[in-house]
């Protein structure tokens, strides 16, 4: 495997956690990097377009074990945290499972960094 084809499938696999987080009942949005704070609406990058969601990290420390996925939100201030924290833990490690089903069971961390 490329190392462009290597980068692009790690995108691609960022991406599609986000899409999953941002679906998940309770989530306002993944909390947004300085990076993002800094750019204005109209010249950030359309999704798809390899602009990484600064919400979600996702490393493998050795290369062929498990993931290692941090995932940051900011909640609706009507939903309970705790429960908005591990449905977004669930439905990381299913998406996940479902994309590369051979692979160790994913490491989820989810830290509730705001409320809305």
């Amino acid at each position: 495997m490329t190392a462009h084809h290597e980068i692009t499938a790690h995108a691609k696999l960022v991406e599609e956690v986000a899409t999953a987080v941002q679906g998940v009942s309770g989530v306002a949005f993944l909390r947004p990097g300085l990076a993002d704070r800094l750019r204005s609406a109209p010249s950030r990058p359309a999704s798809g377009t390899g602009g990484a969601p600064s919400g979600v990290r996702m490393t493998r420390p050795d290369g062929e074990g498990p993931w290692h996925v941090e995932i940051h939100v900011v909640a609706l201030r009507h939903a309970r945290t705790l429960d908005v924290a591990r449905v977004v833990r669930r439905t990381v490690e299913r998406r996940l499972d479902s994309l590369v089903p051979a692979h160790p069971a994913p490491r989820v961390t989810v830290t509730v960094t705001g409320l809305v």
